[in-house]
C-alpha cells in the first residue's frame, strides 16, 4: 500500500525545486530509520566520489600544459593536489603513489638560502602524509625508511646561518611528528619492540630542541638596548602567509637575489628577538617526558634513567629546582646500585647546586656527605671546598656559592640562607645512610655469634672516614632491639665549635682520613634474654653540636651503605694479597658486619648419666636410671628433671609409649609419654642423685628418649650477681624388641598335624614359647582361656611355671581339647593364651607383664563313625597282645558297618576276620582281637578296614587318623632269676 497523498506531495516538491525523483530522500520516523540514513550516506558518497574524480581530472588537464624548465614549483603543487584529492576520495594507494612523486619533485627543486625554508616546509608536509598512509597500510618499515630518507635529505639544509635555530626547530618538529604517528599506530594495534619504539624519536626531537636552545643562546644574545623593528617585518596585510615557508617580508619573490638587504636584516632580527622569548626548557622537558613514558612502557630502564637525568638538568636550567631534585633523587638510586660512580658524581653535583639555590639544609648536608665519600670522583680541592662548606653549615654559617651557578639565583639563595640560619637556631637532622654512600663508613661486629649469660657481651664498632681532612664527631650511640642495653654503648666527647676540623687526631672521636678507628663495648646480658637474639638495630654517629646544626648519621643494623654489599662481594672474589698492617690496625675489606648474637644459658657444671639394659622388651616396665652429679662450687637450687619420649617423633610412638616414676605396677595408656619438671630438690656441691624412670613401650622399633635436668645457681659477672638457669640434656635411643615368639599347632592324639578337627573327638593344642630376648626371661605362669565352643578333656594346668628361658631356648605346653558339634563350618574360635613373664632380675619388685596371644580359629567337621583302639604300649615276640577296638556311631541313624581285618606278616591273630554289624545311634560296639607277634622291631599291625554303607565317603585313610597302624615289638628275653639280675 503506497501512500498516494505522500507520492503526490513528493512529485509536487520535485517539480517546484526542479529536481529528479531520485534526488529526493525521505527520512520517516519508523524503526527502519537506520536503513534510510545508510541509503542517504551512500548517495552523498557517490556524489563526493564524482566530485573528487572530476577535480583530479581538472588538475591533471592543467598539468599537461606545464613545462619542467619554467614550472617546477607548479609540478609539486599539482602533484600534491592530485594526491590530496585521492586521499579524500579514500583511494589511499593512489594518494600514496602521488605523494611519493610530489616528494621526489620537491627535492628536484633548486635549493638556495632564500627558498630553503619553503622547500623544507613542503617536504615536511608531504613526508608526514606519506608516513601516515604507510602506517595506515600496516607497512611500518616503509614509514621508517621514508622518514630516515627524509631526514638524510634535509638535515644538511640549514639555510641562513643567522637563523640556524630555525632548522633545529624544524628537525625537532619532524621527529616529534613521526613519534606521534608511530604512537598513534601502536594504539591502533601495531606492535613495537625495545629497539624500535616512539621513544627514540621523541628523544631525538629533544636532542634537536636542546641544540635549538644552544643556537638561540648564541645567535639571539642581543643587548637589552636592541629593540624590536617597527614596522614589524613579520606582519602581512591579511595576517597570514600566501604560501607556506616563505618569508613575510618577501612573499611571492622567486629570485635568489635579495632586493632589499636592509629589510632582510630587520626580518632576521625580528625572528631572533622572538626566538629569545621562547621557553626552550619547557619544550625539551615535554619531549623528554614523552620519551621516558615510551621507554618505561617498553622496559628500557637505562634509557629511562638517562633521559630523566636530562629532564632534571632542564628543570635546573629552568630554575625549577624542586622538580629537578625530585627527578635526580629518583635516578641516583639506580646509578648507585649499578656502580656508575662518574655519572653519580655528576648528578650529585647538580643536586647540590639545586639544594644550595633553594637553601635546603638537609638536602645540602646529605649531598655534601656523599660527594665527600669514596664513590665521588671529584678532585681533592673540590672535596675540600665542599667539606669546608659543610662545616660552615654545621656552625650556623652560610656556605660559599657553588661554582657555575646563575648570578641572580646565587644572590637570591644567599638571602634565603641568611634568613634560614637566623631563624633556624639549633636543628637536628637524621640522615639514614643505607641508601647513600657517605664519607664515613661503619661496621659493627659482635665478637662471637653467641654469648653465655654469665659472660659479658662484647662487640666492636669500626669507623672510617674518606673525606680530605680529619673531622671530629661529638657522639656515637648504639641502639639494640632491647633498649635497656643502649645506655651501656655510648661514646661522647665535648669540643669547641672551631675544633671540628682540627688537624690533631688525639681526640677519641676524631676520624683521620684513610684510618680505621675501633670502639669496643661490653655489657652484661639480662637473664630473661636467654634464648633470645640481641640485635643492633642502628648505629648513630652525631656530627655537629646541639648549639648549632646537629646531624645524626644513622646506619640501620650493624652498618653498611648502598655500596657495601657490592664491595664485600668484590673483596671476597679478589685474590690480591693484602699488605701487612701494624697490630693495632685492620684491613677494612676483611671486616664483616655481625649485627646480632644469641644469649645462651650458662654452661652447666653437672653431669648426667643414663644406666639401663637395652634393648627394651615390648610392654615391660623398662628401667632407665638417671644419675645426676653436681660439680658446681655452690648449691644447685630448684633442680628439676624432665624425662620421656623426645617430642617431634611419630604420633603413633607417643600413643604407644608411657613413662612413670613407679615401677611396681604396670601402667596403662592413660600415662603420659613425657614427664615434665619433676622436682628433685637442691644438690650440694659434689652430691650425686639417682632417679629411676620406668618406660613402657607398646610397639617394637627405635625410640629417642630425652632426659633434661635444669637448676638455678647464683654467679657473679663483672661485679654483678645474677641468678642463672642452667640445664643439661641427654638423649638416648632405645630399641624395643619382642620378648619371645609363640608357635601354636593342633595335632591328633597320635601327634600328627591337623588342618581340621572332628566334633567330639579329642585333639591336642601344642604351644612353643621361643625366647627372643638377649636377657634371661622368667615365665611366671601361663593360662589357657578357652572360648565357649571349646572344652578341655582334662584339668588345664600350666607346665611352664617359673621356667627361666635363656636366649634361643623354648618352653612347650600341650593341652587336650574337645570341640562339640557346631553349625558354623567356616571356623571356630579357640580362645587365647596368656603368658605372664618378667626379666630375670634379683630385684623382686619387677612387675609381671601379661602377654595375650589370640589362638587361631579351627575348622570343625562332623564324622559318622569314630574308632579308637585300646592296646598296650609295646608287645613281646611270641606273647599274646590283646587289642580292643571301639566303634562309636556319631549320627542319629542306625549304621550298617562292614569290618574286616587284613593280616600282617609280623603277626598272627585270632578274632573275627570279617563281620557285618549294625550300630544303633549314639552307641558303640567293641571288637576284641589277640595279636601274636612273630618278629621284633617296629612292626605294622594287621589293618582294620571299616566300610559304612550309608556313608560311602568314609575312607580307611580317615580311619588311620584315629587308630594306630604300628607297634614296637620287643624280642623274647632269656629267663633269668632275680638273683642273677641283682648280681649283674
Amino acid at each position: 500500500g503506497e501512500d498516494v497523498i505522500a507520492s503526490e506531495r513528493a512529485a509536487a516538491l520535485c517539480n517546484a525545486c526542479d529536481l529528479s525523483g531520485k534526488s529526493l530522500f525521505v527520512l520517516p520516523h519508523t524503526d527502519h530509520l537506520v536503513g534510510y540514513i545508510i541509503r542517504l550516506e551512500n548517495a552523498f558518497y557517490e556524489h563526493a566520489q564524482t566530485y573528487y574524480y572530476t577535480e583530479i581530472r581538472r588538475v591533471k588537464s592543467h598539468k599537461e600544459f606545464l613545462n619542467k624548465t619554467t614550472h617546477q614549483l607548479l609540478f609539486v603543487r599539482h602533484q600534491f593536489k592530485i594526491a590530496f584529492f585521492s586521499e579524500l576520495k579514500q583511494d589511499t594507494q593512489n594518494a600514496l603513489k602521488n605523494y611519493r612523486t610530489a616528494y621526489n619533485l620537491v627535492h628536484e627543486l633548486r635549493a638556495h638560502e632564500t627558498n630553503m625554508l619553503e622547500i623544507k616546509t613542503m617536504a615536511g608536509f608531504i613526508n608526514y602524509k606519506i608516513c601516515r598512509l604507510c602506517f595506515q597500510h600496516n607497512t611500518p618499515l616503509d614509514a621508517i625508511a621514508q622518514f630516515r630518507k627524509h631526514i638524510d635529505l634535509c638535515k644538511k639544509k640549514i639555510g641562513s646561518a643567522e637563523l640556524a635555530f630555525e632548522h633545529a626547530a624544524w628537525m625537532t618538529k619532524q621527529f616529534q611528528a613521526f613519534g606521534d604517528l608511530f604512537d598513534e599506530a601502536i594504539k591502533l594495534g601495531l606492535t613495537a619492540i625495545q629497539t624500535q619504539n616512539p621513544g627514540f624519536y621523541y628523544q631525538q626531537a629533544a636532542y634537536y630542541a636542546q641544540e635549538r636552545k644552544q643556537l638561540a643562546s648564541v645567535l639571539c644574545n642581543h643587548d637589552s638596548s636592541v629593540i624590536y623593528p617597527n614596522p614589524d617585518p613579520l606582519e602581512t596585510q591579511t595576517g597570514v602567509l600566501d604560501f607556506y615557508g616563505q618569508r613575510p617580508w618577501r612573499q611571492g619573490i622567486l629570485s635568489f637575489d635579495l632586493s632589499d638587504p636592509e629589510k632582510e636584516k630587520m626580518g632576521i632580527l625580528s625572528l631572533q628577538l622572538k626566538e629569545k622569548n621562547v621557553l626552550h626548557s619547557e619544550l625539551i622537558i615535554t619531549l623528554l617526558s614523552n620519551a621516558v613514558a615510551q621507554f618505561k612502557k617498553y622496559k628500557c630502564p637505562r634509557m629511562k634513567s638517562h633521559l630523566m637525568v636530562q629532564m632534571g638538568e632542564e628543570y635546573y636550567y629552568a630554575t625549577d629546582y624542586a622538580k629537578a631534585l625530585k627527578l635526580l633523587d629518583y635516578v641516583m638510586c639506580e646509578y648507585r646500585s649499578e656502580g656508575w660512580w662518574t655519572l653519580l658524581t655528576s648528578i650529585l653535583t647538580t643536586a647540590l647546586k639545586c639544594s644550595y639555590l633553594m637553601a635546603q639544609l638537609k638536602d645540602y648536608i646529605t649531598y655534601s656527605l656523599e660527594l665527600l665519600g669514596r664513590a665521588s670522583t671529584l678532585k681533592e680541592d673540590q672535596k675540600s671546598r665542599i667539606e669546608k662548606n659543610l662545616i660552615k653549615v654545621l656552625m650556623n654559617e652560610s656556605p660559599d656559592p657553588e661554582p657555575d651557578c646563575d648570578t641572580a639565583a646565587v644572590k637570591a639563595s644567599q638571602k634565603l640562607w641568611a634568613d634560614r640560619i637566623s631563624l633556624a637556631g639549633s636543628n637536628v637532622f637524621t640522615i639514614e645512610l643505607q641508601d647513600f654512600i657517605p664519607f664515613v663508613q661503619c661496621k659493627a661486629k659482635f665478637l662471637a655469634p653467641s654469648f653465655h649469660v654469665d659472660v659479658p657481651v662484647q662487640f666492636d664498632v669500626y669507623l672510617r672516614a674518606d673525606c680530605p681532612h680529619p673531622i671530629r664527631f661529638s657522639k656515637l650511640c648504639i641502639n639494640f632491639n632491647n633498649q635497656d642495653y643502649n645506655q651501656y654503648c655510648v661514646v661522647e666527647e665535648a669540643y669547641q665549635k672551631s675544633d671540628i676540623l682540627e688537624q690533631s687526631s688525639q681526640g677519641t672521636m676524631c676520624l683521620v682520613p684513610g684510618k680505621t678507628r675501633k670502639f669496643t663495648f661490653k655489657f652484661v646480658a639480662k637473664t630473661e634474654d636467654v634464648g633470645k637474639k640481641i640485635e643492633i638495630t642502628s648505629v648513630d654517629l652525631i656530627l655537629g653540636s646541639e648549639s648549632g646544626q646537629c646531624v645524626i648519621l644513622n646506619w640501620r643494623g650493624g652498618g653498611g651503605d648502598a655500596a657495601s654489599s657490592q664491595e664485600a662481594l668484590q673483596a671476597a672474589r679478589s685474590f690480591r694479597r693484602r699488605p701487612k698492617l701494624p697490630d693495632n690496625e685492620v684491613h677494612w675489606d676483611s671486616l664483616a658486619i655481625q649485627a646480632s648474637t644469641m644469649i645462651i644459658s650458662r654452661v652447666p657444671n653437672i653431669s648426667v648419666q643414663l644406666r639401663h639394659e637395652p634393648p627394651a622388651l615390648t610392654n615391660e616396665m623398662y628401667c632407665l636410671i638417671v644419675i645426676v652429679q653436681s660439680h658446681e662450687d655452690t648449691v644447685a637450687k630448684d633442680v628439676k628433671l624432665t624425662a620421656g619420649l623426645k617430642p617431634g617423633q611419630d604420633a603413633n610412638l607417643t600413643q604407644k609409649t608411657q613413662v612413670t616414676l613407679l615401677g611396681t605396677d604396670a601402667c596403662d595408656e592413660s600415662f603420659p609419654a613425657l614427664l615434665p619438671d619433676i622436682p628433685v630438690g637442691d644438690l650440694q656441691p659434689g652430691e650425686k642423685l639417682e632417679k629411676p624412670i620406668y618406660i613402657r613401650c607398646g610397639t617394637v622399633g627405635a625410640r629417642m628418649f630425652l632426659v633434661y635436668v635444669s637448676y638455678l645457681i647464683n654467679t657473679v659477672v663483672e661485679g654483678k650477681e645474677i641468678l642463672c638457669k642452667c640445664h643439661r640434656d641427654e638423649t638416648v635411643t632405645i630399641e624395643t624388641v619382642f620378648p619371645f615368639d609363640v608357635a601354636v599347632k593342633f595335632v591328633s592324639t597320635k601327634l600328627e598335624h591337623l588342618d581340621r578337627v572332628f566334633a567330639d573327638i579329642p585333639f591336642l593344642l601344642m604351644t612353643d614359647i621361643l625366647s627372643a630376648s638377649p636377657w634371661p626371661l622368667t615365665i611366671v605362669t601361663s593360662q589357657l582361656q578357652l572360648s565357649a565352643s571349646m572344652t578341655p578333656v582334662d584339668q588345664l594346668e600350666s607346665y611352664v611355671e617359673n621356667v627361666v628361658l635363656q636366649t634361643g631356648e623354648s618352653a612347650s605346653e600341650c593341652f587336650c581339647l574337645r570341640c562339640p558339634p557346631v553349625t558354623n563350618a567356616s571356623g571356630v574360635a579357640t580362645g587365647c593364651y596368656i603368658i605372664s613373664w618378667k626379666r630375670s632380675s634379683p630385684v623382686e619388685s619387677v612387675p609381671v607383664v601379661s602377654t595375650v596371644i589370640t589362638l587361631p580359629h579351627v575348622i570343625v567337621e562332623s564324622i559318622p563313625l569314630h574308632v579308637n583302639a585300646d592296646l598296650p604300649s609295646f608287645g613281646r615276640v611270641r606273647e599274646s597282645l590283646p587289642v580292643r577296638y571301639h566303634l562309636q556311631n556319631k549320627t542319629n541313624l542306625v549304621q550298617d558297618v562292614e569290618v574286616s581285618v587284613e593280616p600282617s606278616d609280623a603277626f598272627m591273630f585270632s578274632g573275627l576276620k570279617q563281620i557285618r554289624l549294625r550300630i544303633l545311634p549314639g552307641t558303640q560296639q567293641e571288637m576284641l582281637y589277640n595279636f601274636y607277634p612273630l618278629m621284633a622291631g617296629y612292626q605294622q599291625l594287621p589293618s582294620l578296614h571299616v566300610n559304612l554303607l550309608r556313608f560311602p565317603n568314609f575312607t580307611n585313610q580317615l580311619l588311620r587318623q584315629f587308630i594306630p597302624t604300628h607297634i614296637f615289638v620287643k624280642p623274647q628275653g632269656r629267663q633269668a632269676d632275680d638273683n642273677s639280675i641283682a648280681a649283674a
